[in-house]
């Protein structure tokens, strides 16, 4: 058995250290699909979520429930609302983006925008009241006093938005349903190794895996950079102590 394991990741390493094309296909898609739609959400979803975090206007309890609610989003029932969009006899079929890249990234930004504004809203809620009371005692403009509440919720921010790219790097039903999972052209390292496996090829379902892991890694060493960056001095001198 160790030995059968030893082979396998040997030959999934040799994979990703000789490029194969197809398996490299697949991480560009991935690293793509995640950056340009974690992008979207980020430059849509932040101020949104400050806005419902801070805002007071009437319908702010019902838009807070529906960003909380999106957290759920079944990626599958975006995947399908999403193909019978685009499908050519739907609504948008004229813009046949049907079984392309880009209909990948837009599933994506679907389900990647409640992520941000949820916890972006969170985060800026939990800001002292007393810091914002002070700048607003000092005449400062609405988006002055939203700007400091944004700043100084930094890291629950930053948090939002790896939580959604993390969200693009593994996903699959959606790329499926919205993308066609076609080789070499939008499929993803998700929805690679679901075939992969179904066709009992554990080579390459082993190369993902180990792809998967490092870019899951990585994501979470910038989050942990940042955090330690987002603290106060004295906090890091604290935390290093």
């Amino acid at each position: 058995m160790s030995g059968y394991l030893r082979g396998g990741f040997s030959q999934a390493w040799h994979l990703i250290v000789s490029h194969d094309p197809v398996l490299w296909s697949a991480i560009d898609n991935t690293i793509e699909v995640a950056l340009v739609s974690t992008a979207i959400a980020t430059v849509v979803g932040v101020p949104l979520g400050v806005l419902l975090g801070l805002g007071r206007f009437r319908g702010r309890g019902f838009f807070l429930a529906v960003a909380n609610a999106g957290l759920g989003l079944p990626p599958v029932l975006v995947g399908i609302v999403g193909s019978l969009l685009l499908f050519p006899a739907g609504p948008l079929g004229s813009l046949r983006l049907i079984f392309t890249l880009r209909a990948v990234i837009a599933g994506q930004t679907v389900l990647a925008f409640p992520v941000v504004v949820a916890l972006t809203a969170s985060a800026v809620s939990n800001v002292t009241p007393g810091l914002l009371d002070q700048a607003r005692a000092f005449d400062a403009r609405r988006y002055r006093v939203w700007q400091l509440a944004a700043r100084e919720s930094r890291v629950g921010i930053v948090a939002a938005i790896v939580a959604a790219a993390g969200t693009a790097l593994s996903e699959v039903a959606a790329v499926v349903l919205l993308g066609g999972n076609i080789q070499e052209f939008d499929q993803t390292l998700g929805s690679f190794a679901l075939e992969e496996v179904g066709a009992g090829n554990y080579v390459y379902s082993l190369a993902i895996g180990i792809v998967l892991i490092v870019l899951i890694m990585v994501v979470s060493i910038v989050l942990t950079t940042l955090q330690h960056l987002g603290r106060s001095p004295a906090r890091r001198r604290r935390s290093m102590s």
